[in-house]
């Protein structure tokens, strides 16, 4: 059962999106096993019977810890809004997500993307003379036996555009590890469940633009974000079939903070600084 791949998904062809988010939405879900390294709980599982079925991510609402600046008992519907956003906005970050009932009662399904070990990775961890053409450099450390060593993620657009997203998102949890290849070598980005609160939280390993213009392309991506906010029959704030829009995963403070968020990208231009007062690195980074 689980020896066979899952389909690689074309964000950019919506009837295939479809059919997987109907997939997810609507086949019985089968747990396999548990990823015990999760923060919160995080289900292995297969949609559909005998050859037909797809691997998925599942993580319950009651699998969830409590955290002192996220409300309880939402990170499976942020989830689900972060897919939303990057489906409606064209980020095409995150894999096909839906919020349904599963065996352990309601909780985000997520398409299980397979990783590609030989791909080259967004985001690495280097000696300080390695630091080459193409890397950008975030911060130094040290290891426990005392080497010097440098994050760095890649200079290319593919990481432009996850740092904007993570900027509309307001991502507080971005890691290395948060980013995976599929056999195609699309990047795709994993545990959204930190996102989209009304207040600064931004995380992330991808500063490596701080200050720098904001692409043309991610500014049209932009331009789009705010019409369908501002839209209130759009798909991205009602749904559309299997996707749940914003209006009933986020409080509507969360969805005015986002409409804020975009408005001041697009006015400024560039990539912002991390806020005043708030640590700009998940931990760990990687």
């Amino acid at each position: 059962m689980l020896a066979r791949p899952n389909p690689v998904v074309d964000p950019t062809e919506p009837d295939q999106v479809r059919e997987v988010l109907t997939r997810l939405a609507e086949d019985e879900i089968t747990l396999v096993g548990q990823l015990v390294d999760a923060s919160n709980g995080v289900f292995l599982g297969v949609v559909g019977q005998g050859e037909d079925t797809w691997r998925v991510a599942y993580k319950p609402v009651r699998g969830e810890r409590p955290l002192r600046d996220f409300p309880s008992g939402t990170l499976a519907a942020r989830e689900a809004a972060a897919f939303a956003v990057s489906h409606e906005g064209t980020y095409a970050v995150v894999p096909p997500t839906v919020l349904r009932d599963g065996p352990l009662g309601a909780g985000a399904v997520q398409l299980w993307i397979d990783h590609d070990e030989s791909s080259s990775a967004m985001v690495d961890l280097v000696a300080p003379d390695a630091v080459g053409p193409g890397m950008l450099p975030v911060f130094t450390g040290e290891t426990p036996a005392g080497e010097q060593v440098v994050v760095v993620h890649a200079d290319s657009p593919d990481g432009q555009r996850f740092a904007a997203y993570d900027c509309v998102v307001n991502n507080a949890d971005r890691k290395g590890s948060h980013v995976l290849v599929d056999p195609s070598g699309r990047p795709w980005g994993i545990d959204h469940g930190l996102t989209l609160h009304d207040e600064p939280k931004l995380r992330t390993v991808l500063w490596g633009w701080v200050g720098d213009p904001i692409p043309e392309v991610e500014l049209e991506r932009l331009a789009l974000l705010e019409s369908l906010l501002d839209t209130p029959g759009s798909a991205l704030l009602a749904g559309s079939g299997p996707q749940a829009g914003l209006t009933d995963l986020l409080s509507a403070r969360e969805v005015t903070a986002l409409r804020r968020r975009v408005a001041a990208l697009l006015e400024a231009g560039c990539y912002p600084e991390p806020a005043p007062g708030h640590y700009p690195i998940p931990w760990p980074p990687l």
